[in-house]
């Protein structure tokens, strides 16, 4: 005769319960249930009854008082179990040799890089100012004429759909939208493609 093993039921109570009475106020029923008592103290619990535990379980929210961008934030470090991760094979290194051919691509292309930016130049500019080929200070005109400029060269279309045009083209709006936000319209012009 075969005998057929049952699976402990999705409700069975915890083997582990510490044989308490339920943590809901005016409970007298014993706490088989348990319930991470917040967010940060998940390791942490309540004991309920099983109907306290299911009106526990119907009210949680993990994400409660966490604004949007802190929960992309954590579902993404939760689909790594909170590590760091590569695409297989790499390990970081293939991305670190991506960036210095970038950057020897880059200075063939456009001439070598200049000199590190003067002092002047705000932290926050120095690196669209270097996507750009521009040095600072720089005008709103000169900004527009140059990336006018690179993104004629650097359209998708324009090279035959080439990905690398495409990657140059999204750094180049990105540099772009950045100075643009930031620079006066009365700024006076110098730049390095003048």
């Amino acid at each position: 005769m075969n005998a057929t093993r049952r699976k402990p039921r999705a409700y069975a109570p915890d083997p582990d319960a510490p044989h308490q009475r339920c943590d809901a106020v005016g409970c007298e029923s014993q706490g088989e249930y348990r319930a991470p008592k917040s967010r940060s103290e998940s390791r942490e619990f309540h004991w309920f009854c099983l109907d306290h535990v299911r009106e526990f379980n119907a009210a949680w929210d993990y994400y409660k008082g966490m604004s949007p961008g802190e929960i992309e934030a954590q579902l993404r470090a939760d689909t790594a179990w909170q590590r760091p991760s590569w695409p297989l094979g790499r390990l970081g290194q293939t991305a670190r040799l991506d960036n210095t051919l970038e950057e020897e691509l880059h200075a063939f292309t456009f001439g070598a890089r200049h000199s590190p930016p003067p002092p002047s130049t705000p932290p926050d500019l120095r690196e669209a100012l270097s996507v750009l080929g521009l040095t600072w200070p720089v005008s709103l005109a000169a900004v527009k004429t140059k990336y006018k400029q690179l993104a004629k060269r650097h359209h998708p279309d324009a090279n035959g759909g080439d990905k690398g045009s495409e990657e140059r083209l999204k750094s180049i709006n990105l540099a772009y939208a950045t100075l643009r936000g930031k620079l006066p319209a009365h700024q006076p012009a110098r730049s390095a493609a003048e």
